[in-house]
């Protein structure tokens, strides 16, 4: 089933930053592995990823580095900070809080 793009608008960012919780990960890596673990449900393009880290980076959310991978191409490897993970941790909060509201009205009166 096609999602309505406007439901993942709002959030892009904890997913990005739900990744990089993990482990640092650079452009590409990032855009394959939210595919994956949604089953492609999820599908970013480099000209929505990139505005949103340049965004995450200038709010002090995540930090990026430039490092040499085995093939010889220089990536740009992103990782979060403390404030990402603490903004992480609320934003989990308020999806928690915000998608336990939209089933309770889903799945009406018992």
């Amino acid at each position: 089933m096609k999602i309505d793009k406007s439901l993942l608008t709002g959030s892009t960012g904890m997913l990005i930053l739900r990744l990089l919780d993990e482990k640092a990960m650079y452009g590409y890596e990032m855009i394959e592995t939210l595919e994956k673990r949604s089953d492609n449900t999820f599908s970013l393009k480099a000209g929505t990823l990139y505005p949103l880290l340049h965004s995450l980076e200038q709010s002090g959310y995540v930090t990026s580095s430039e490092s040499e991978a085995e093939n010889g191409r220089i990536r740009k490897y992103y990782t979060i900070t403390e404030d990402g993970k603490n903004v992480l941790s609320q934003k989990r909060a308020e999806w928690e809080v915000f998608s336990g509201a939209v089933n309770k009205v889903l799945e009406g009166l018992k």
